[in-house]
């Protein structure tokens, strides 16, 4: 069984067991997630802050260690700067010796799962216990976390009830909610009140203060603070803020974000050594209430790869995370896997690359690092503003070692699954170089397109590249909407003013076709001079690839073919969502700044562009409107979600004369390259079922989408590959009927 072939199975099997648990957990985190964001005065705001807050932190960071160092000194406790997970286990290891602990019991923290302080505690005869539910199930079951926040989300009620049952045996079956959280509350009382050491992580420390602040759902880390003489709080370095009143914008977002709460049950704040509620007080010996002179505080601050995380230019970003978990709740692919595939050996999610990648280093990373598909969902959900993408491709980068093919150049010679070489596999090379493979086909078609699907050739596509064979490739077109635009006679524009360069990605060009002739109809119609870009690809393709160097190399030529037209004062205007995209948010990685600011400020969605013409003006019934009324089924793609954008496709059908149904399905699951490939068809067919679901249920006239991985895969899970908007309300060539 080849690598493709394993990870594909690996991902069956999850999404087979541990599948519908997530997923609907996931959801309802997310829909929480919208809910109470919406109720935030100024939410883009609270993000402001909190992301200038941990860009001071991670900025002044050896130096807040020190200022936090001395407080807690100062408090009566002591600080121990582990270099790594050895150096920290050991220091654990011998407070707990030194206190002739017995059992420890801890609340959830995935900083303790990084450095695997439970087996080292427990190799010396410590009993350790979870103390929070979700955590101790996953104890008693012998299993991982799944989720930064949930880490038993892949477990349902009746899951947790059968392992309670048998590995409990309680003289009634448990079976309700109630009964399980019943029957934990009892157990794990006991055990933390026979405790000798509490364990916590910590959300946030104070410098000025050292202020430890945990947001939790469950009551259990007071008790871990408060009943055992000893604690002991475990913190990445990451976690330290200035002050105490930076606290503000995070505990307003981070339950939000995470789980969808207004504010979670239990925000606590202890400024150790804290006093013990189990503490004779009536002794005469005994300290003041509330001195915490009793008490043996430890907190171990963990670099463990931090401090050269945080010199590092591109996975810096991933310290600003407070583990809220939101990255991993709107992503499509975690909600049909779950952090037990989309992650590594501690984090799970969006973040969990550039976490792995620091913490634990590249081989972690690559286990899932191709599960982040770039659609950019996460970046308007966290609640720090981190650019995740990025994150991800970076590492993806790095995991080619940073090499890159030329452009448009196709490499032979790597076998399949081969170790890496310098460059990347085939299978990136392949759906990297695409824009190559589509100059190819286009000038054989069709020739080339019942070749490349016929059956000899999907045996061996799938065989030596992993391209599926279960689906049908693009079908090129002998007639690229260059070569259509180049036989034509340009309509003349009504206005001398309104000029648009229409930039013809990859597959509008090349595949497409239609859609592109569409646009240029549509424009011309409302009055406008349109002229066709004779421009690289985007860079789209290689970059999902990981391949940074050969997509700032497509930057370039995009901008310099688009360039001269800027100076002259046209508008770019760009069909493929994943485009713009490029041109709006990514091309401020590849250029240089003012390079990128103005095609990213000159540049518009072909339906957002068209909104904006008729609403200064121009002439809507010069587009197509249906001659009664007929319904329309629509798709967004991810990015005109993220970019905000996607208003302006459902305004135009709507002005049209359409009566429109839209898709709260989010990700259609294609998502480029991603669909084509062996090991994760099956997972894009999985998060494509909602989709097409709804779609169906609509029973709409037409079913419109508005990006080309959305078009292919609504084609595949329908039967029927749907319009692109604009092709619905362009008006007919002069070689069509009207309507």
């Amino acid at each position: 069984m080849t690598t493709r072939e394993s990870k594909a199975d690996h991902i069956r099997q999850i999404m087979q067991a541990e599948g519908d648990a997530v997923g609907e957990n996931t959801r309802g985190f997310n829909q929480g997630r919208y809910e109470s964001v919406a109720k935030l005065d100024d939410c883009e705001g609270l993000k402001d802050d909190a992301r200038a807050i941990k860009e001071d932190a991670i900025e002044r960071l050896p130096e807040l260690v020190e200022q936090l160092e001395a407080t807690v000194e100062a408090n009566g406790g002591t600080v121990y700067l582990a270099d790594d997970a050895a150096d920290a286990n050991q220091y654990i290891r011998d407070v707990c010796a030194d206190a002739a602990a017995d059992r420890l019991v801890k609340s959830k923290s995935m900083t303790s799962e990084e450095i695997e302080v439970n087996e080292a505690l427990e190799a010396d005869g410590v009993d350790v216990v979870e103390t929070d539910l979700g955590e101790w199930v996953l104890q008693v079951a012998e299993e991982a976390p799944s989720h930064i926040v949930a880490p038993a989300i892949h477990k349902s009620r009746e899951e947790i009830a059968r392992l309670f049952n048998e590995y409990f045996d309680p003289e009634e079956p448990l079976e309700t909610a109630a009964e399980l959280t019943e029957f934990a509350r009892e157990e794990l009382g006991e055990r933390i009140e026979d405790a000798d050491v509490g364990m916590t992580g910590a959300n946030f420390i104070t410098a000025d203060s050292g202020t430890i602040a945990l947001v939790t759902s469950e009551g259990n880390a007071r008790k871990c603070v408060t009943v055992p003489e000893t604690q002991i709080a475990v913190a990445g370095v990451e976690k330290i803020v200035p002050a105490v009143e930076d606290l503000q914008p995070f505990v307003e977002l981070i339950g939000r974000s995470g789980t969808g709460q207004d504010i979670t049950s239990y925000v606590s704040l202890f400024t150790p050594p804290v006093t013990s509620p189990t503490l004779d007080f009536d002794a005469p010996d005994a300290p003041v209430a509330g001195d915490g002179s009793d008490r043996d505080f430890h907190l171990v601050l963990i670099d463990n790869g931090r401090m050269e995380m945080r010199a590092d230019e591109e996975l810096r970003e991933t310290l600003y995370c407070i583990r809220c978990s939101a990255c991993a709740n709107t992503c499509a692919n975690f909600q049909s896997v779950g952090g037990h595939a989309f992650g590594g050996e501690t984090y799970s999610g969006g973040i969990a690359t550039g976490w792995e990648a620091g913490v634990h280093g590249l081989d972690s990373a690559a286990e899932f690092n191709d599960l982040c598909t770039g659609c950019s969902r996460c970046v308007p959900a966290c609640p720090v503003q981190i650019d995740i993408p990025w994150i991800n491709t970076v590492v993806r980068d790095r995991l080619n070692d940073g090499h890159d093919v030329p452009t448009d150049v196709l490499v032979d010679g790597l076998t399949p699954d081969a170790e890496r070489d310098g460059s990347p596999d085939l299978q990136k090379r392949l759906f990297g170089n695409f824009e190559t493979l589509a100059k190819l086909g286009s000038t054989f078609a069709p020739l080339s397109n019942w070749l490349a699907n016929s059956t000899p050739s999907s045996v061996i596509l799938e065989r030596i590249a992993g391209v599926t064979r279960e689906r049908d490739l693009p079908a090129f077109q002998r007639t690229t909407l260059r070569k259509w635009a180049e036989n034509r006679d340009a309509v003349p524009p009504a206005d001398p003013d309104r000029k648009v360069v229409l930039y013809p990605d990859v597959y509008t060009n090349y595949v497409l076709v239609e859609r592109g002739k569409a646009a240029i109809r549509a424009l011309e119609a409302l009055g406008v001079e349109v002229v066709l870009a004779d421009a690289p690809g985007s860079g789209r393709a290689p970059l999902s690839q990981g391949m940074i160097d050969t997509a700032r190399a497509k930057a370039r030529g995009v901008s310099e073919s688009l360039d001269p037209y800027l100076e002259e004062g046209y508008d770019v205007v760009v069909i493929e969502p994943s485009d713009l995209a490029m041109f709006r948010e990514d091309y401020q990685r590849l250029l240089p700044e003012a390079e990128a600011d103005r095609l990213a400020d000159q540049s518009y969605e072909i339906l957002e562009y068209i909104y904006g013409l008729v609403a200064n003006g121009a002439d809507v019934d010069r587009l197509d409107t249906p001659a009664g009324t007929e319904t329309v089924a629509y798709h967004s793609h991810c990015q005109q979600r993220t970019m905000g954008i996607e208003p302006y496709s459902i305004e135009m059908l709507e002005t049209c004369g359409y009566e429109v149904t839209t898709s709260d399905v989010e990700c259609c699951g294609m998502a480029g390259s991603f669909g084509y490939k062996q090991q994760y068809y099956e997972l894009a067919m999985d998060v494509g079922a909602q989709l097409a679901g709804q779609l169906r249920a609509a029973d709409a006239d037409h079913v419109v989408a508005s990006g080309t991985s959305c078009i292919d895969q609504i084609g595949d899970l329908l039967g029927d590959e749907p319009q692109h908007v604009v092709e619905l309300i362009a008006p007919a060539s002069e070689h069509e009927p009207a309507r």
